[in-house]
C-alpha cells in the first residue's frame, strides 16, 4: 500500500473517530461543504482556479489536525509513525513568545502529486517543560510523562517493518491505520490526580492537557473553506459559538497565507486517578472545531511585509484581539493591509507570492516565434509571456501555519485570555534533536515548486518554437 493511500485512509478513519467523539464537528463539516458549494456556484473564477491547480478534488477531503506531545521520545516515534504515511516535518514554530509553552512543526506531504492525493497535515507540538517555573511540579509532570506509552506495541512493530522493508502490504497498511488511530483517541480517565492536574492548569491549561492524559488525543480537525467569513456567520446562525476573532490576515480579493477560526472548546467530564487508586470526577476543556481558509504562499519578501502590517495593526490596537474589540481590530487590520497588493499580477510582479506557471496558449507563442525567431525563450522574458496570456499564473496554496494564529486558536480554546509570555529562548536546535532530524524549510519547498512549474512551461513552449 502506498504511503499516500495509508495517509488518505488514516485521515478518513481519524475524521470518523472524531465525529463520534465530537458530534458538533459533523455539523461544522456540513456547514463548510454548503459554503464551499455556494462559492463555487457563484464565483466560477475560483472554481476554474482550483481546477487549474488540481485542488478541486482535494477540497472536500482537506483536513489538518493538531496534537501535543510531552517528551522527545514521543516526538521521535511520532516522526517515524508519520513517515509511514509519507508525512515530513516542515517548518519550526515557537509559540512561547505568544504565551503557549510549546514549539512545533507540521507533518505533511511535500510533493505536488502527494498533496493532491491527500493533503492531510498534523500540527505537532512538543511541550517545553523547561518553561514550568515550579521545580516540584516540573518533576511530577516529567514522571507522569515518563510513565506512559502513547503507541500500541503493534503500531511500533509495523513502523519497524516499514523502515526495514521499505513499505507495508495492503493488509499491514490497514492494520497500521487502526493501530495508529489508537494514539489519537480520547481517554476519559486521567492517570494523574485531580490536585496535580489543577496545579498544572494553574501554570497553563495546555500543560495540563498534555500531561494529564494517556495520549495526545486529537484536539481538533480542520476542514478547508473558501469563505471563512460566511462560515463564521453560519456558525452563529446554527447556534455554534465561534471564537471572537478570525486569526490571520483580513478578508481580501486574493487570499494570502492562512485565516483560521473555530468553535469554542467543549467542557468534557474526566476522571482523575487518586493515590488510593479510586477515580475522582472532574472536567477538562481542550477539544474544539476549527476552520481554515488558505491563500497563496508568500515569499520571504511577502512574509516580511505581512509580519510588518500585522504587527502594526496589533500595536495600534494595544491589546489582545477579543470579542470586545473585534470590530476595531478588523478595521485596523484592513487599514494596515491596504499596503499589501490585492491582485495576483502585482503579487507576482513584485515577487511577494509564489505561483505555478502553466502554458495557456501554445499557438500564440508559435506564431510569435515564427515572426521573430531571434526571440529567446527563457525566464528572462517571463513577464512578457504572462502579459500576452501565453503563460498563465496560478497561486500556490499555502500548506503551512502561522505562529501567532496558532497561539490565538490555542489560547481562545483553553479559556485563557492571558497575555503571558515565556522568557525561554526559541530553540530550534533542541526541537530538531528531539525530532531526530532537521525540519524542512517551507519557503524552499514553495520556491522549488514554482521553479519546477516554470521549467515545465519553458520545455513545452520550446517544443513548438
Amino acid at each position: 500500500m502506498s504511503s499516500d493511500d495509508i495517509r488518505h485512509r488514516f485521515s478518513l478513519a481519524m475524521s470518523n473517530m472524531y465525529q463520534k467523539e465530537v458530534p458538533l464537528y459533523t455539523d461544522l463539516m456540513n456547514l463548510v461543504a454548503e459554503v464551499n458549494q455556494d462559492v463555487l456556484n457563484k464565483q466560477p473564477e475560483i472554481a476554474e482556479q482550483l481546477k487549474n491547480t488540481n485542488e478541486i478534488d482535494r477540497l472536500s477531503m482537506e483536513r489538518h489536525g493538531a496534537i501535543r506531545l510531552g517528551t522527545a521520545a514521543e516526538l521521535t516515534m511520532m516522526r517515524r509513525l508519520f513517515a509511514v504515511m509519507g508525512m515530513h516535518p516542515v517548518g519550526y514554530y515557537d509559540l512561547a513568545p505568544a504565551g503557549v509553552p510549546v514549539h512545533s512543526t507540521a507533518f505533511r506531504a511535500i510533493d505536488t502529486a502527494s498533496l493532491n492525493n491527500s493533503p492531510f497535515r498534523v500540527f505537532t507540538s512538543l511541550l517545553r517543560l523547561d518553561l514550568i517555573g515550579d521545580a516540584t511540579l516540573k518533576q511530577q509532570a516529567q514522571a507522569a510523562l515518563d510513565a506512559r506509552c502513547i503507541f500500541t506495541d503493534d503500531a511500533i512493530k509495523l513502523i519497524k517493518i516499514y523502515e526495514n522493508e521499505g513499505g507495508l502490504t495492503n493488509e499491514q497498511g490497514e492494520q497500521f491505520v487502526q493501530e495508529a488511530l489508537e494514539t489519537f483517541r480520547w481517554h476519559e480517565q486521567s492517570p494523574i490526580s485531580k490536585d496535580i492536574y489543577e496545579q498544572l492548569a494553574d501554570q497553563h491549561q495546555l500543560i495540563a492537557d498534555v500531561v494529564g492524559f494517556k495520549g495526545p488525543h486529537i484536539n481538533h480537525l480542520t476542514p478547508r473553506t473558501l469563505d471563512i467569513d460566511a462560515v463564521q456567520q453560519g456558525m452563529q446562525s446554527r447556534g455554534i459559538t465561534p471564537k471572537a476573532i478570525i486569526e490571520g490576515p483580513p478578508r481580501r480579493h486574493c487570499p494570502i497565507l492562512l485565516r483560521q477560526t473555530s468553535f469554542k472548546a467543549l467542557i468534557e467530564p474526566v476522571s482523575f486517578k487518586g493515590a488510593d487508586g479510586q477515580y475522582e470526577s472532574g472536567q477538562h476543556t481542550a477539544r474544539f472545531g476549527e476552520i481554515e481558509q488558505r491563500g497563496v504562499a508568500l515569499t520571504p519578501k511577502g512574509r516580511a511585509l505581512y509580519d510588518q502590517l500585522l504587527t502594526e495593526a496589533r500595536e495600534k490596537l494595544g491589546t489582545t484581539p477579543n470579542e470586545d474589540n473585534a470590530e476595531q481590530y478588523y478595521r485596523l487590520l484592513s487599514e494596515s493591509f491596504a499596503a499589501f497588493p490585492d491582485d495576483y499580477q502585482t503579487l507576482h510582479h513584485e515577487q511577494l507570492a509564489y505561483f505555478l506557471y502553466q502554458v495557456a496558449d501554445k499557438g500564440a507563442f508559435a506564431n510569435q516565434f515564427i515572426d521573430s525567431p531571434s526571440n529567446e525563450l527563457s525566464a528572462a522574458n517571463l513577464q512578457s509571456l504572462i502579459e500576452q496570456d501565453i503563460i498563465r499564473i496560478e497561486p500556490i496554496v499555502y500548506e503551512d501555519f502561522l505562529p501567532v494564529s496558532a497561539a490565538g486558536i490555542f489560547q481562545s480554546n483553553l479559556h485563557s485570555d492571558s497575555e503571558n509570555s515565556y522568557d525561554g529562548q526559541s530553540n530550534k536546535q533542541e526541537f530538531e534533536q528531539a525530532l531526530g532530524m532537521r525540519v524542512q524549510d517551507e519557503l524552499a519547498l514553495y520556491a522549488q515548486r514554482q521553479n519546477e512549474s516554470l521549467q515545465v512551461c519553458l520545455a513545452l513552449l520550446r517544443q513548438v518554437a
